[in-house]
């Protein structure tokens, strides 16, 4: 009998493929599944990695198709990674470049989208 992945587990799959593509392109993971604090209102960055200069917040998305995956970034997700981030950036004491990518699984195969949110 086999059972079904639920969309938790799917997610973290995908989470986890990203990170080793990450790590295959010469990215250093530094946090993954970011929380900045309960009841604040703030959203949970999937990955947080830093290549060469550069802060990258990573939104993984799992879909069974691009357009899927791009709709399910509302504008209210996007501000609240933004936010997220900058808390990121600001407990770091970050001074360096940095930047938001989306990285959709659809079906095993990896789209990275730089610079998309």
């Amino acid at each position: 009998m086999h059972s079904k992945k639920t969309s938790y587990q799917i997610g973290l799959y995908s989470e986890f493929l990203a990170r080793w593509f990450l790590r295959f392109h010469g990215y250093h993971i530094l946090k993954t599944r970011y929380v900045t604090g309960k009841n604040t209102n703030r959203a949970e960055i999937d990955i947080i990695a830093r290549h060469k200069s550069t802060i990258v917040f990573i939104e993984v998305k799992s879909r069974q198709n691009i357009d899927a995956a791009w709709a399910a970034i509302t504008p209210i997700q996007s501000a609240r990674l933004r936010r997220a981030a900058e808390t990121y950036l600001i407990n770091t004491r970050w001074s360096g470049d940095a930047r938001f990518d989306v990285i959709v699984v659809c079906r095993h195969k990896i789209y990275w989208a730089k610079n998309a949110i």
